[in-house]
């Protein structure tokens, strides 16, 4: 594709938010085998996320056809809303929230969720933050079957390591993988690649590097400069973007680019990982 604001690239980007009308992306691709494997039992999906997360609307939406009842355990504090709370509790989701100690405490330790919602009666499946669990590899890998070559560079947004995990297994040693993290302090995703990646049954691959200076204050923190970029672009291509993710990750690309730290003739693919619902909680955004 051409761009003004990529001139003379050789871009392409993968449209994964247009996989499904609610479930898009990553999400999409993370959730596919967690659920197959609980289809048709009888199963309680519980989760985690903030009160704009992707993860927890794209799994209400996919519990809600698959008629799995799901909870979330969402960090804040009663009374909080957005439309994504909205949207999961229209769709059945039992919404619970909880401290943001608490929900550290979930990152690290396994089984803490249970202090929260105790179901000794129920057989429960628990997704991690983003629904990165080693299952959703597979389901993230499937993308490099999709596409009509293998790119010198990928390039991608990053919040918990596990599409970049899966898009290296899938291209299993090809191609020069970037991660754009799209939180502070992130050189932490590092470990958590290669423990995804190990508990998947992939080798340790190390064709990337993770970009940790593009997240521009912190995760869903924007500039002007950011909302500008993002409404440009879209205006040109009629490519949709939200500027957590996906936008945040252009625009990194956009300073790369200029900065000379890619060939002139690097053939570039850009993953589009979906999570527009996110726009509504920006202003200037169109939903």
């Amino acid at each position: 594709m051409e761009s003004r604001h990529f001139p003379g690239m050789h871009l392409w980007i993968k449209r994964d938010d247009l996989l499904h009308p609610q479930v898009s992306g990553n999400k999409f691709r993370k959730l596919k085998y967690p659920l197959q494997a609980v289809q048709g039992k009888a199963v309680h999906m519980v989760s985690m996320g903030g009160i704009w997360s992707n993860h927890l609307h794209a799994l209400a939406h996919a519990c809600a056809m698959a008629g799995v009842p799901a909870t979330a355990l969402v960090r804040g504090a009663e009374g909080m809303q957005s439309a994504m709370l909205d949207d999961v509790r229209l769709l059945g989701m039992q919404v619970k929230f909880i401290t943001r100690d608490a929900y550290r405490r979930l990152r690290n330790e396994p089984d803490a969720w249970r202090l929260h919602l105790p179901m000794p009666d129920q057989d429960v499946l628990w997704l991690p933050e983003g629904g990165s669990s080693a299952q959703a590899l597979r389901g993230v890998a499937e993308l490099v079957t999709e596409l009509p070559f293998i790119p010198s560079h990928t390039i991608l947004a990053c919040g918990t390591g596990a599409t970049l995990a899966g898009v290296l297994a899938g291209l299993a040693g090809r191609s020069q993988v970037i991660g754009v993290a799209a939180i502070s302090n992130a050189g932490y995703l590092k470990d958590e690649i290669a423990r995804l990646l190990a508990e998947a049954g992939y080798p340790d691959y190390q064709n990337y590097q993770l970009l940790t200076e593009f997240h521009l204050g912190g995760y869903a923190r924007v500039t002007p400069e950011l909302i500008a970029f993002c409404t440009e672009f879209e205006n040109e291509t009629g490519i949709p973007l939200e500027p957590v993710y996906t936008g945040k990750m252009l625009f990194a690309l956009r300073q790369l680019w200029h900065d000379g730290c890619l060939a002139a003739d690097a053939s570039v693919l850009a993953i589009h990982t979906g999570g527009l619902q996110g726009r509504r909680g920006f202003a200037g955004m169109n939903t």
